[in-house]
This record gives structure tokens, sequence and C-alpha cells, in this order.
């Protein structure tokens, strides 16, 4: 199993500091970075160098759009915005393969609106299917895909769910470009997980996993199947029946916990419900699910019990 972390989650001065810091915990295999606000102290020679120490590989580099970006990254009205968040996936991309990662994730956070009569929708999706097409060919040897999440911080995010999420990228139409499903958002979006994970999957999109839990009505990121633990389980069984290989990013928030003890946690639990599904049995989850029968479905949870 391949395992990452929210490295903001560490109050260091440097994200060598935090590399340096979290390989100590068992079980660790990746990093994710943001840009551009994990690179403003080291250089990307002593990043790697701290990755390579560590026997840390790079998943994946996510842009972060901040202040500049408030009203709209791909889809701002401003031309010259809209441009400049462009040029900063781009960057990423430069960063992400220095480095020798595989894999951005673009989280649109500003894109958006919270008022009737704000913006131009069909405009401002065919310019943000623009900018990703521009995006996916400039990267064409990475895989780009899209973090969804229903709202937070605007009140209406423009890519919002499984279902508008997989639009955008059959309209796009690039083969690099896929999915990335934060557990917490689809919650959130008052989505089974299971069930976009399984949509996503079907269409060979499925290219990162953000795992974590939540009380559906925010963005909790509370350790991995604290709250919903049945949902959990039914989610790792269905990464593992479509083979899912990719890395585990845990985004978490331990704001009153110790952050290394909050991650050696989520590896625990995610190693426990992985156990579990493989002693119950693949083919006899299959089969439970197949009989499309409550009463037998709970057979699962009471075999979590003994």
């Amino acid at each position: 199993m391949k395992f990452a972390t929210r490295l903001n989650s560490f109050p260091n001065k440097s994200i060598v500091e935090t590399i340096d810091q979290i390989a100590a915990v068992e079980g660790l295999t990746h990093v994710d970075l943001n840009y551009p606000e994990h690179f403003q102290h080291n250089s990307l020679e002593e990043i790697k160098a701290a990755l390579e120490r560590n026997s840390l590989a790079l998943n994946a580099v996510a842009p972060r759009f901040r202040s500049d970006f408030v009203n709209g990254e791909f889809g701002n009205s401003d031309s010259h915005t809209a441009r400049k968040a462009i040029e900063l996936c781009k960057q990423a991309i430069d960063a992400c393969r220095v480095l020798g990662g595989s894999h951005i994730i673009i989280w649109l956070g500003y894109e958006g609106f919270d008022y009737a009569f704000q913006i131009n929708y069909a405009k401002v999706w065919k310019q943000v299917a623009q900018a990703f097409a521009e995006i996916c060919e400039y990267g064409s040897d990475l895989k780009i895909s899209i973090e969804y999440k229903p709202f937070q911080p605007r009140a209406y995010s423009f890519l919002s769910s499984y279902s508008d999420t997989l639009l955008m990228v059959g309209d796009v139409g690039a083969p690099n470009l896929g999915v990335t499903l934060d557990f917490c958002h689809m919650l959130m979006k008052a989505e089974n997980p299971s069930y976009g994970l399984s949509l996503v999957a079907e269409r060979g999109k499925l290219y990162g996993i953000h795992l974590n839990d939540g009380n559906k009505l925010n963005d909790d990121g509370l350790l991995v199947g604290s709250v919903n633990f049945i949902q959990s389980l039914e989610f790792v069984f269905y990464l593992k029946k479509y083979g899912y290989d990719g890395v585990i990013y845990f985004d978490t928030f331990p704001l009153r916990e110790k952050p290394l003890e909050e991650l050696k946690a989520n590896i625990a639990m995610y190693t426990k419900l992985n156990r579990l599904v493989d002693q119950i049995g693949m083919e006899k989850i299959q089969s439970i699910i197949d009989r499309n029968d409550a009463i037998a479905a709970q057979e699962i949870m009471f075999a979590c019990l003994k």
C-alpha cells in the first residue's frame, strides 16, 4: 500500500523539515506537495535530496490558488487572472517533473459563485474546459486530475460532484485528465462515496484518493473511519475491486491532535479496513451485494464486530 499525508498539518518552518519528520512513520511511502507554498523556503534540489535520503517518492503536486484568484481561477472574467491560473499549473507541472512525480491535482477552490446572476455559467464552463485542455497538453506525460468540492470557500463550487466533474473530463477529452476523490467532500455533497468511486473507476478516470472522514456538513478532515465506518469499509472494498494501485493521501486536520500520532492512526485504520475486507472475502462481499438485500448486507457489519 502507498500512503501520503497532509504536510500542512506539521507546523515546521520548511517543507524539508517536515519531510524529515514524517519519514519516521512506518508505512509512509509518498509525499504530496502544494505549489507554490511548499517551495518558498527550499529549492527543488533541497526537496529532492530530502525525498531521496528519506526513501520517499513524490506522488503529486497540487497548485494552490490564493488571494489573487478569489473571484475565480480558470473561469475568471479577467483574462489576465485566468491566464495566471493556467501558468501556475504549468509551473507546478515543471516542478513535478524535476522531482520525479507523476500527478497534478487541481482543486479550483474559488471557481464558483455565491449569488444568482453572478456568472455566465455556459461561458465559464467552456473557459474552464479550454484551460484544462491546455494544461493537459502541456503536462501530457503526467496525470492531471480534478478534485471537486461542493462548497467552501464559495457558496456553490463550479465543479461540485462526481457527475459534473466527469462531464468536464468528457468535454475536455484529454486522455490524461481524470478525477481525485476526497471522501469528506463526497459526504458534504450528500454522495455515497462508493457509488461515485465506482462510476469514476468504471470509466478508467480514478487518478487519486484523499481519505478522511466527517459529519457531512463541513470539510471536517477527521480521522479515517472515525465517523462513517461502514461507508469507509465499503470504499476500501471498491478500491480493491477496481484494482486501485495509486497513493492513499490522508487529508485530515489534526487541530488538537499530535500530527504524527494522527498519521499513524490513519495508516492503522486503513490497514485494518483492508484486512477486514480480506478476512470477510471479496467474493463473499460481492455475493452479498448481488443479493440486493439490506438484511444480508448487515452480515458484513456483524463480521466486523466479531
